[in-house]
């Protein structure tokens, strides 16, 4: 093969990554956002999940063993600051939007809490972070920009997968999340780590009320 034709196969390649990029990150979540409605969305994350769980097996090089690694690559001390942190801004966050909701499931229908924090961190958190981390930087790093670009942009997209929820307070959280959790899965090398700041940062969402807004039956569409 010369490297003229290995050139144009690259270049190929390169081009069908982009565009299963384009319509799994950006076309998908959109067309949900704006054409399902509210009571479509979990199947359609479903379905969506499940494509992406497919496309994270039959990645080239990819191993399900390699999530293990790092696991341990954290301290008890950074999950008593981020918890700490994020109950004190998600506190303030529902106190000011919302006060009427705060901490109402936590005070009132504490057994209906339990079934969602022990639920959350598997039937969300996990498959949020296999595509949203897993999936994205390891099927799709040969056409993501460097360095701290392929953060905001993983970030940016992961908020743009929240849209269906058409809320600022959503999207600014997302975005902030996704930041934070690529830390955790590329600087920490642990995609146990990222799931378990996930799962800590939902459950803490959920205790404080603000899971009025994650939740498709309060979904109010612009438009």
């Amino acid at each position: 093969m010369t490297r003229q034709s290995e050139w144009a196969e690259d270049a190929a390649y390169h081009m069908r990554l982009r565009l299963e990029f384009g319509l799994f990150f950006i076309a998908v979540p959109v067309l949900i956002a704006v054409f399902f409605p509210p009571n479509w969305m979990f199947p359609s994350l479903f379905t969506f999940t499940a494509i992406g769980i497919i496309l994270l097996h039959i990645t080239p090089g990819f191993s399900w063993a390699e999530l293990r690694y790092n696991w341990r690559n954290w301290t008890w001390a950074e999950l008593a600051i981020f918890g700490v942190a994020m109950t004190a801004f998600c506190s303030a966050v529902v106190m000011t939007t919302h006060p009427d909701a705060a901490f109402r499931m936590l005070l009132y229908r504490p057994e209906f809490l339990a079934i969602i924090w022990l639920g959350y961190p598997v039937l969300s958190a996990l498959p949020q972070e296999l595509l949203f981390r897993s999936l994205f930087f390891r099927r799709y790093h040969a056409i993501l920009p460097n360095g701290s670009a392929a953060y905001l942009l993983n970030a940016s997209l992961f908020s743009l997968a929240h849209l269906m929820y058409w809320s600022w307070i959503v999207a600014v959280m997302t975005f902030g999340g996704g930041l934070l959790f690529t830390w955790a899965y590329r600087k920490r090398g642990s995609f146990f780590y990222a799931v378990l700041l996930h799962a800590i940062a939902g459950n803490i969402i959920f205790a404080a009320g603000l899971g009025i807004y994650f939740y498709s039956g309060n979904v109010q569409r612009p438009f």
